[in-house]
């Protein structure tokens, strides 16, 4: 999914669609990536990226973005030169285009990230505050497979009243 392109037709703030450009950035390095070496590189490059930015709290601006992409490339194993070429490059944008657009008929307009997919039925969610770990994770994913079995099942929701905690 691609925040800039969900938001792109949408009223949000100048900020917002400043923050998704530079975000964009990003994916831009993991759709060269999975393309020149293999599709296995964009979650390993998606977790690399997210330990940066949300567990460890890194800045949004494009010098410490192109550090971080530059890190999680070369802790992939891919050279870090990658994000200098393909975080300014518009070479995979109608690729990104294309699978934001897959994933998201699936689902449909009014949703947020994550999105997964499981059989024929895509869902947002599941959304949660802390890593369940151990048994409580496959409890977890156990309930998620559960409901995904029902083709008319929806939606649960609840206001989230914490911030997310990533330890």
């Amino acid at each position: 999914m691609s925040l800039q392109v969900l938001n792109e037709d949408k009223d949000v703030s100048d900020e917002y669609r400043a923050s998704s450009a530079r975000g964009a950035k990003l994916i831009r390095v993991i759709a060269t990536a999975a393309d020149r070496f293999g599709e296995e590189y964009i979650g390993r490059l998606y977790t690399e990226f997210g330990t940066r930015l949300h567990n460890e709290g890194r800045g949004r601006d494009i010098d410490t973005l192109r550090a971080i992409a530059e890190e999680s490339l070369e802790a992939v194993g891919l050279d870090k030169g990658l994000a200098a070429e393909a975080m300014d490059s518009t070479e995979y944008d109608d690729a990104i285009r294309k699978s934001h657009n897959e994933g998201i008929t699936l689902v449909g307009q009014e949703v947020g990230t994550p999105v997964i997919r499981v059989g024929s039925n895509a869902f947002f969610g599941p959304v949660v505050t802390t890593i369940p770990r151990g048994e409580d994770a496959g409890r977890l994913w156990d309930g998620v497979l559960l409901v995904t079995e029902f083709d008319d099942f929806f939606e649960l929701k609840r206001s989230r009243t914490r911030r997310p905690s990533f330890d």
